[in-house]
């Protein structure tokens, strides 16, 4: 089986190769069927990997700048619909090449817009535009058993912060700690916890804890993807602004600031704009291409 297609590997959410979320991306996988993509991510080990092929109707910019693209994600063990710190990687990754501007991406999830743009440093940043978010409730008995799969006592939960799922493109169980002591300290029961998310159908699990009114530290296990920890986890942002909105717990337009990846020692930045009158998410980072 051929794996030997050309895989860029970025860093999202950061401007230190040594920080952030890495991501492979794949700028063309025109030649790349299932398999092969997914022997690609598993060989990387990075929580996601980009596969892009470029949209039959995206006619390119003088120039050649194609903008328009079909995006595929792969974690080491499976695909999933959407990845917002691979879409940062790619969208930096393909700013680099065509320049700063819009992309549009079709993924699983919907279409999901980007704009590349210089950051005040130089180093180029992305937005994207969530698809249309939404909440559910968690059932008591999902709920107890995630945090029994955590070691997380129910007493350790912020009782601001009701538990739910959110959604902006993939589904989080979203939960916040009461202290920063609680979220450093992440030491939990993979395969249970991995079992249950397969049940729920769960992208990551979002432990947040509310630093001041606009910022928030969070963490995200990933072991469906087989990763036990995401360092930056982009959907998961998006989904935690729409919660947050949703249940008035910051206002209907409002720049929040995650940070994550600091208990990894990989830390970063993530940028989540909401705006009035627009249901939909705008996740923000930059990305910076790694060596070696």
């Amino acid at each position: 089986m051929n794996t030997n297609a050309d895989v860029l590997r970025y860093t999202a959410f950061t401007t230190d190769p040594e920080g952030g979320n890495p991501a492979g991306v794949v700028l063309d996988a025109r030649a790349l069927d299932d398999e092969q993509m997914l022997a690609i991510a598993a060989r990387l080990g990075y929580s996601e990997t980009a596969f892009l092929i470029p949209a039959p109707d995206g006619t390119p910019e003088p120039g050649g700048a194609q903008r328009s693209y079909t995006v595929r994600y792969f974690s080491p063990k499976a695909e999933v619909p959407f990845c917002g710190h691979a879409t940062v990687a790619t969208s930096v990754a393909l700013g680099e090449i065509h320049g700063p501007g819009d992309y549009l991406f079709a993924t699983q999830a919907g279409e999901v817009p980007v704009t590349v743009a210089q950051g005040a440093d130089g180093t180029p940043r992305a937005t994207l535009t969530s698809v249309e978010p939404h909440l559910t409730d968690v059932a008591p008995d999902d709920l107890a058993e995630a945090l029994a799969a955590l070691g997380w006592p129910a007493a350790d939960l912020d009782p601001a912060f009701p538990p739910r799922i959110a959604y902006a493109g993939n589904r989080h169980l979203v939960l916040a700690a009461a202290t920063r002591a609680r979220l450093a300290d992440l030491s939990y029961d993979f395969a249970r916890l991995e079992a249950l998310m397969h049940r729920l159908d769960l992208t990551t699990v979002q432990l947040v804890w509310r630093a001041s009114e606009f910022v928030f530290h969070a963490r995200d296990p990933f072991p469906v993807g087989g990763v036990v920890e995401d360092p930056a986890t982009g959907a998961a942002a998006a989904a935690f602004g729409a919660y947050a909105r949703a249940l008035g717990l910051v206002p209907s337009e409002a720049v929040l600031t995650l940070h994550q990846g600091e208990d990894m020692g990989r830390p970063g930045e993530l940028t989540v704009t909401l705006r009035e009158g627009d249901p939909r998410v705008r996740v923000s980072g930059a990305a910076v291409r790694m060596t070696g």
